[in-house]
């Protein structure tokens, strides 16, 4: 008499395709329902664009210094210089500036009466 034959168990492969294609349509669908520009649209190119810092801006380098105009000054005199900066105050922060510093003048500019401050920032590329 023969033994009988086991029969291995097949992985149930057909339901993990089905999960992964159910997957990729929903990520088609899901990615289209943004509205597409208009195709006549032209954007505005910046790759040639020259920027430089603001002129009334308040620089704060990398040991702490205030400087306005590559000048040394303190909150008082950078607010007479620029009479324009009781609306809004802009702030350039090296980026080894101490936090501190930066929104310790923060606080000054807005207990002195500053309406908004605006730290400029740079823009990384990805």
């Amino acid at each position: 008499m023969r033994a009988p034959r086991k029969t291995s168990e097949r992985e149930p492969t057909i339901a993990l395709i089905n999960v992964v294609f159910l997957m990729l349509v929903f990520f088609m669908v899901a990615g289209t329902l943004a509205a597409p520009l208009d195709p006549d649209l032209k954007l505005v190119e910046t790759a040639d664009l020259q920027s430089e810092a603001p002129a009334d801006a308040l620089v704060i380098g990398a040991d702490g210094t205030l400087t306005h105009r590559g000048q040394p000054v303190g909150v008082a005199a950078f607010m007479v210089a620029v009479p324009a900066v009781l609306e809004t105050a802009r702030m350039i922060p090296d980026r080894a500036a101490p936090a501190h510093t930066v929104i310790e003048t923060a606080r000054a500019l807005r207990a002195a009466g500053v309406a908004r401050v605006v730290i400029v920032t740079e823009k990384a590329l990805q």
